[in-house]
């Protein structure tokens, strides 16, 4: 596996130094995450759900409508919808009438309340899990929460400003040119790979996974 140092080197070597710098992302400080209310956490949730397999930029244009159909995303409110609540927003046209993606809002607002119940508030919950075990938030995501698996978790957690890194094709790509795993990683073993080559050159480099993330994408077709 090369070093944090090579990568970087091929991925400059590819776009240019400054264009790899200009394309660089970077996590909010933990103290902005903690101190994010547990309704954006719902409200960036159920972006990233609507627009998963959909326009995204139909979905920027209708937010307005989403934010008031579901009250501002308020986790009591909407951990309260019931059948009559979701009769109704199945025939809101100020939101996309997805039935199964209308419900996972309940489901996470209720997963998010849990959160807040057991550590004071969602924020305080993802500032502190630990950037080294990353897979285990996903895990923990796919698990508990409402169709925040495949990319759609990571996407929520870059949105929120958590260190992340995306399993793109590219970097997947440049993941499997390391030798760190043959094809996508879905077995247990091979996302623990992942993430100890993440922390390999995270160690290395004094990056954050999203930068890190970033640079492996720009390395590689």
């Amino acid at each position: 596996m090369r070093s944090f140092d090579d990568i970087w080197t091929l991925a400059v070597e590819r776009k240019g130094e400054e264009s790899v710098r200009e394309a660089l992302q970077f996590p909010k400080p933990a103290a902005e995450i903690a101190a994010m209310t547990d309704d954006r956490f719902l409200a960036l949730m159920t972006r990233c759900i609507f627009q998963s397999g959909f326009n995204w930029k139909v979905v920027d244009a209708m937010w307005p409508g989403f934010e008031a159909a579901f009250e501002g995303f308020d986790i009591g409110a909407c951990a309260m919808l019931h059948d009559e609540d979701f009769g109704r927003l199945v025939s809101d046209t100020r939101i996309i009438r997805h039935g199964q993606k209308i419900k996972s809002v309940q489901e996470n607002a209720v997963f998010l309340a849990d959160l807040a119940r057991d550590h004071g508030s969602a924020g305080a919950f993802f500032a502190g899990w630990p950037a080294e075990n990353y897979i285990g938030l996903l895990d923990l995501l796919q698990k508990k929460g409402s169709r925040l698996g495949g990319n759609t978790g990571p996407y929520f957690l870059r949105l929120a400003g958590l260190e992340s890194f995306i399993l793109s094709q590219s970097v997947v790509n440049r993941l499997v040119a390391e030798g760190v795993v043959s094809k996508a990683p879905t077995s247990a073993r091979d996302k623990a790979a992942v993430q100890a080559a993440f922390n390999t050159w995270r160690n290395q480099s004094g990056r954050s996974l999203t930068e890190i993330s970033r640079v492996l994408a720009l390395s590689i077709d």
